[in-house]
């Protein structure tokens, strides 16, 4: 399959010109996508799984990426890379709604979304940083910035994950910075963001400002955070406790193309792979350092699935369509009606 270049020309027109320039530089992916490998049994199209359409979203460009699930009343949250607009999904209907408009806060894309266990909405803005919502009325309650100015490096603030004491932990996909926010932090409700973790040196050789760190998640002790690089395909542990960094050791297949990830409290991680319309499900070792592919669905009703949230019985896969003139190939195809898929047997 040919080199997709990952280019955000869905972005606004306003976005600052060395963002924009370094982007359509840097932001394509260092392999040619390949099919995650899988026993044998697993490469055929969906298999026994099951993929429908949990609910639409409205709106001809779109795109969407990040998705997440309030565990508290199950209501989905769908954020639109191209301008930012975050929608909400209500338990039951067919079709989401607008919940924050585009533009809110001057944001400009929607990329990581996550809710936490007092009911706020964390959402990123690539071009940014993140920002907090009450989802009972969609107030934002803080809002951090990566550090900027003249002669600051570019940036791409990509995904969060949430640990069990509050702490928010972003991934800097240009930087291969992650960044973090603490329950102190959230309450004074603004500053900078605090670099916290920087896997440069860990990560394999890339181009000056090439793509890096995409998906992140911890595991429920708070012990760990795990963070994909999605050109290279390699998945990396981050201790927190001491900051060391490793490479997770990956039996059965590899994570190339891998966007969006969750991790089940047993251990289950489940990855969506963007370009190659896969979803994956590994078993993660113990202590984070290994982890064993167990299943792969391969299949193009998916359409450029970019991130992914699990709630018993049913995996939700964001459909980005990123491929429909879109970021990735930007000019080029024309998008049908937006959805969410609803996955049983992932």
């Amino acid at each position: 399959m040919k080199t997709k270049s990952f280019l955000p020309a869905a972005l606004p027109a306003a976005l600052p010109a060395a963002l924009t320039a370094a982007l359509a530089v840097t932001l394509t992916l260092g392999v040619a996508p390949a099919r995650a490998q899988a026993p044998a049994e697993s490469r055929t199209p969906a298999g026994d799984a099951r993929i429908s359409t949990a609910f639409a979203i409205p709106g001809g460009k779109v795109y969407p990426e990040g998705i997440a699930t309030d565990p508290r009343t199950h209501t989905v949250y769908v954020g639109s890379y191209a301008d930012g607009t975050v929608y909400r999904a209500r338990p039951g209907r067919s079709e989401a709604e607008v919940f924050l408009p585009s533009g809110t806060d001057g944001r400009r894309t929607a990329n990581g979304l996550r809710v936490d266990a007092r009911g706020r909405l964390w959402v990123t803005d690539s071009t940014t940083g993140v920002a907090v919502y009450d989802t009972a009325d969609g107030s934002r309650l803080a809002h951090f910035e990566v550090a900027g100015g003249t002669g600051a490096p570019a940036h791409f603030i990509n995904d969060l994950t949430l640990t069990p004491d509050g702490t928010a932990y972003l991934t800097d996909s240009i930087r291969g910075m992650i960044y973090r926010v603490t329950p102190e932090q959230l309450a004074i409700g603004s500053g900078v963001l605090t670099e916290a973790y920087d896997l440069t040196p860990a990560l394999r050789p890339r181009p000056a400002g090439g793509f890096s760190l995409n998906g992140i998640v911890s595991d429920r002790k708070g012990r760990y955070l795990l963070t994909v690089d999605m050109p290279e395909g390699d998945l990396y542990r981050v201790d927190l406790r001491t900051g060391a960094v490793r490479r997770v050791a990956l039996s059965g297949g590899d994570m190339k193309a891998a966007d969006g990830l969750h991790l089940s409290p047993d251990g289950t991680l489940r990855v969506a792979h963007n370009t190659t319309n896969t979803l994956t499900r590994w078993q993660v070792g113990a202590d984070g350092s290994r982890a064993r592919l167990t299943r792969a669905i391969t299949d193009p009703s998916l359409q450029i699935p970019t991130t992914l949230t699990h709630t018993p019985g049913r995996t939700l896969v964001v459909r980005s369509q990123f491929d429909k003139g879109g970021p990735m190939t930007p000019g080029s195809g024309t998008p049908t009606t937006f959805t969410v898929a609803a996955v049983r047997g992932l």
